[in-house]
């Protein structure tokens, strides 16, 4: 008894197709690495949540600054919601980018299909993530010592995510241009220059006008200033402090994109 021949198998196209995966997948691979670094390094926690959370705590819970009428924790938690959103994107970034170009890491990356916009894309994604991990802890430490946040949450994101443009790009811009030690320098000390002017546990209306006027220009006094008005008086979406930030972050991004060097 003969059997009928089953149909032929379609044939296999073996043909080699070599390529790139798409942009956003390599993007978000990259940002993967990042965060999963970020979050095993003792000292970079140090600075994006630990600093922030002890000064909130520090300057809620005495009488060491005069920081007005209103109660003291109203007034500190925008600002260290400021500060948490700089020390992540522009310190720590900057810090860890320039030694990650000192070391040859940057130069591997830039033999991949991943493009220096690519680059700054994954590392604005794992920055992103990190701060609404730091969002969640400073809130929750906030609430704790009596906080009462007021206002529209999406004038808060929107701020945070200028802020977070404007403090990437201009971190980028330094570990893409400077030295690894000189890139460690001079974040450091914007940070505390920073911190010390930028409105974030000190009134700017203690300064003379004539400086005030110009502190408030700073991206860090804006992103402050800006959550402040929200957060502590229910402003819609403050004008002056948005676009100041919008300013600083094309600015900064643009700047990045054009002269970033891998090595």
């Amino acid at each position: 008894m003969t059997s009928t021949p089953s149909a032929a198998a379609p044939a296999l196209d073996l043909t080699p197709a070599p390529g790139a995966v798409p942009l956003p997948r390599m993007i978000v691979s990259q940002a993967s690495y990042e965060l999963r670094t970020l979050l095993r390094n003792g000292e970079q926690l140090l600075l994006t949540l630990i600093i922030p959370v002890v000064l909130l705590v520090l300057f809620s819970a005495t009488s060491l600054l005069d920081l007005g009428p209103g109660k003291r924790v109203d007034f500190l938690t925008p600002g260290i919601l400021a500060l948490a959103v700089m020390s992540t994107a522009f310190t720590g970034q900057a810090i860890g980018t320039g030694f990650e170009r000192r070391y040859g890491v940057l130069k591997r990356l830039g033999a991949t299909p991943l493009p220096r916009a690519g680059l700054i894309g994954a590392k604005t994604l794992t920055v992103i993530a990190v701060e609404i991990l730091q969002a969640v802890v400073i809130s929750a430490v906030a609430l704790a010592l009596g906080w009462h946040p007021h206002g529209n949450p999406f004038s808060v994101v929107l701020f945070i995510l200028l802020g977070t443009a404007a403090f990437s790009g201009f971190g980028l811009l330094m570990a893409g241009t400077l030295r690894a030690e000189a890139t460690l320098a001079a974040a450091n000390l914007v940070y505390i220059l920073l911190l010390a002017v930028g409105g974030v546990v000190f009134p700017l209306d203690k300064f003379p006008s004539g400086v005030r006027g110009a502190l408030e220009l700073l991206p860090i006094s804006a992103l402050a200033d800006g959550l402040r008005q929200v957060l502590q008086h229910g402003t819609a979406l403050p004008g002056k402090p948005l676009i100041v930030l919008a300013v600083w972050a094309v600015t900064g991004l643009a700047l990045a994109a054009r002269f970033f060097k891998w090595e």
